[in-house]
């Protein structure tokens, strides 16, 4: 079967608590951290873990955050390669509000890459791909990554005959969007900023969409719509993928729990509404647990029956 490999240059570990009451200028008590291995890419790796699936993720790591990172990952059995690095990680933190049901989320900014650091992560992309395996490109960069990376990584992809996914931001994603796509993953603002706009109406979303379709080579979009679902275009479909209802306890990783459903239906040679449809129950599932849990098997294949069946969930 074909790979899907992850690659994560700005990646985090997540530490997780909860408080009694959130109130300002005195000591507060928070309950024992958990710890996860996060950002994009390796939020993916993780869902997909979740969902009995395998992946590689390439990832940047440097100091003793690095090195946590590395435990985290190993500790859940998935396939990692790291690029070191002289900075350090970053580390991330949640906090949950038991008396509000509130989730405060504080994020750090990640390190300093040197040019022969990034280069590494791109001789690793070329060293690892074969034809049709998956590399997924998720995330932000960070400081001293240029812009176009992502474009380069897509380019490697392009020569080994791999299928590129994408899942990024801000001027990342405007370079990146210039080489070929099998799967592009924007959310509403994302796919917005693409045309200046802050956001997109119903009708301008399609008119947006059909408009990057038929300027672009991307074989499938996806644009998630958080709480509506997702639309769905390919050269001959365009389609609303309604989400299901259901009581959101956080939205860390719903995103890239989305992605990892949909890879792992692309994998085994699904139609792109079912890579759709399977993402978005994956995304719902996510929502349901605190912390930076990702989606549960057992919740994605409830929620997928039901938007399957059309019986009541």
């Amino acid at each position: 079967m074909n790979r899907i490999f992850t690659l994560t240059v700005n990646p985090v570990v997540d530490k997780n608590t909860t408080i009694s009451s959130l109130v300002p200028n005195k000591k507060l008590r928070c309950s024992e951290p958990v710890y996860y291995s996060g950002g994009g890419g390796v939020n993916v790796s993780r869902a997909i873990n979740n969902l009995k699936g395998n992946s590689i993720a390439i990832h940047f790591s440097g100091g003793r955050i690095g090195a946590h990172l590395q435990e985290l990952l190993s500790k859940e059995g998935i396939e990692h390669h790291e690029i070191d690095l002289v900075g350090t990680t970053r580390e991330n933190l949640s906090v949950f509000d038991t008396a509000t049901d509130l989730q405060y989320r504080f994020g750090l900014p990640g390190p300093q890459v040197n040019e022969n650091e990034w280069q590494a992560g791109l001789d690793i992309v070329e060293r690892s791909l074969s034809e049709n395996d998956f590399l997924v490109v998720s995330g932000k960069l960070t400081s001293g990554i240029p812009d176009d990376y992502y474009m380069m990584v897509g380019e490697i992809a392009k020569r080994k005959k791999a299928k590129f996914v994408l899942d990024t931001k801000e001027g990342a994603l405007k370079h990146a969007i210039k080489t070929d796509i099998f799967l592009f993953k924007p959310n509403l603002s994302e796919l917005a900023s693409l045309y200046g706009k802050e956001t997109l109406s119903n009708k301008m979303l399609e008119e947006s969409a059909k408009d990057f379709m038929a300027t672009h080579k991307c074989e499938i979009l996806a644009v998630s719509l958080g709480r509506r679902g997702a639309l769905l275009v390919t050269s001959d479909v365009l389609e609303y993928i309604p989400a299901p209802i259901v009581h959101e306890k956080n939205t860390i990783g719903a995103g890239d729990s989305m992605l990892a459903g949909m890879l792992l239906k692309a994998q085994t040679g699904h139609t792109p509404k079912i890579m759709i449809q399977y993402g978005v129950a994956s995304g719902a599932a996510a929502t349901l647990r605190q912390g930076a849990q990702l989606c549960q098997i057992e919740d994605v294949e409830r929620i997928y029956k039901w938007m399957t069946s059309k019986d009541s969930f």
